[in-house]
């Protein structure tokens, strides 16, 4: 049996949009919490030979879930958008709501 035991916590800062990204992948893909998504998520991305070095003196700030082709931060993916415009949008621009 797996140990289920995790002995450190991590913080991440999330704004309105990139968590309604993480929550409909969530949803999409049956994830039983967030914290299983973002565990899947961060062990696809570790996998993911895709994305280049992060730039020299690059803040925190410039590294977001949803990206566009001017806060791009990785060589070699400039432009590249973590998740489409418009894939989870209700038609007006913002996210469904979850009850």
């Amino acid at each position: 049996m797996a140990d289920l035991t995790r002995p450190e916590r991590l913080q991440v800062m999330l704004d309105e949009e990139e968590l309604a990204a993480l929550d409909d992948w969530r949803f999409r893909m049956r994830m039983p919490s967030r914290a299983a998504a973002i565990r899947e998520l961060l062990k696809r991305g570790l996998a993911s030979e895709e994305t280049g070095m992060a730039r020299a003196g690059e803040k925190s700030s410039n590294f977001g879930v949803i990206t566009d082709a001017k806060s791009s931060s990785f060589d070699g993916v400039e432009g590249k958008r973590a998740h489409p415009v418009g894939a989870r949008s209700n038609g007006n621009g913002s996210s469904p709501k979850r009850t």
